[in-house]
């Protein structure tokens, strides 16, 4: 175990305040600084459980980790014990690392050496690893998911409250306001033909 999982659990206990959230994000950004990734994290809008935001800043962390992960097993503690390797800037916000030199076992006098099997148990540990990494950003959509749910009905139920408010009386401005606010997009976005959000929300290629 590389000790994360037992920091979220931790976390997940104790940091209550958006304070403590922000501090989460900002030793995040402090490994990208350090390892000149080239990408600034939304910390105002993740910490605020936005959906739309927390999943592209999870879709840009999978495509990363697709592109820069070297392969083999991942030993925390060994990472920590020794230096680390000179790292290059890499176009795009990544950084490559000089991997060491693997020494290969040498035959001893009429002898092989067993390739095979090292091979093998480096494949499985690297599908295990694969298929961990798989499972957990599945939960952490889930919980994405539940999140917007969970907003979105207390939307509703404040729209339907403003509307009916503003059938009684037309000239609330207060209500009004309320319900432009509700009502409100960003800049450029354009609502998608009925039908094309059920096409296009589990895309692929979005990853």
């Amino acid at each position: 175990m590389t000790g994360a999982a037992y920091s979220q659990i931790i976390d997940s206990v104790y940091a209550k305040h958006e304070y403590e959230y922000v501090a989460n994000y900002k030793v995040l950004q402090t490994a990208f600084d350090k390892h000149k990734v080239d990408k600034t994290i939304p910390v105002e809008r993740l910490v605020k459980c936005k959906f739309q935001d927390n999943l592209e800043f999870l879709q840009w962390m999978k495509r990363y980790w697709d592109t820069y992960y070297p392969g083999g097993p991942y030993d925390a503690v060994a990472r920590r014990s020794t230096a680390a390797g000179p790292v290059k800037a890499v176009s795009g916000g990544g950084i490559v690392r000089t991997m060491p030199k693997r020494t290969t076992p040498t035959a001893s006098a009429g002898g092989r050496v067993p390739t095979s099997g090292l091979h093998d148990n480096s494949q499985t540990s690297i599908v295990n690893e694969l298929n961990k990494e798989n499972l957990e950003l599945k939960q952490t959509i889930d919980g994405l998911e539940k999140e917007r749910d969970f907003y979105f009905g207390k939307l509703r139920d404040i729209e339907i409250l403003v509307q009916q408010r503003i059938d009684s009386e037309p000239d609330n401005q207060l209500l009004k306001d309320i319900q432009s606010i509700l009502y409100s997009t960003e800049d450029g976005f354009e609502v998608p033909p009925e039908g094309a959000v059920q096409e296009t929300e589990y895309d692929d290629e979005t990853f």
